[in-house]
């Protein structure tokens, strides 16, 4: 990465599950987790698993929770995001755990 090359920074994200308020249909349990790090990289612990739905209902939250956000956004306090799913209200918390300058030309 050379000094005049324009970079982005952007925020490593967990996503924990943080409650789950109904029957666990999907096997979630609280503390089960996935890593988005390097601006698209999801990680899984190894031998777990997390449920399509609720990460489809994080989805459209991370890549604004990616980025640093001016002071006050409303976006910066709010971290929860609820499953979709009625029987087992999964709420999920979305963490920022590191932050990162990436070289622009690099992301997609």
């Amino acid at each position: 990465m050379s000094a005049e090359e324009p970079v982005t920074d952007l925020y490593d994200l967990r996503v924990v599950v943080e409650r789950i308020e109904g029957r666990s249909v999907c096997g979630l349990q609280p503390g089960d987790h996935i890593d988005l790090t390097e601006s698209n990289r999801l990680r899984i612990p190894t031998g777990k698993h997390f449920c399509l739905y609720a990460l489809a209902a994080c989805l459209p939250l991370l890549p604004a929770k990616q980025r640093p956000l001016p002071p006050g956004d409303w976006l910066a306090r709010d971290c929860h995001v609820a499953c979709p799913d009625p029987d087992e209200r999964v709420i999920l918390r979305i963490e920022r755990t590191g932050r990162r300058q990436i070289p622009t030309g690099e992301l997609t």
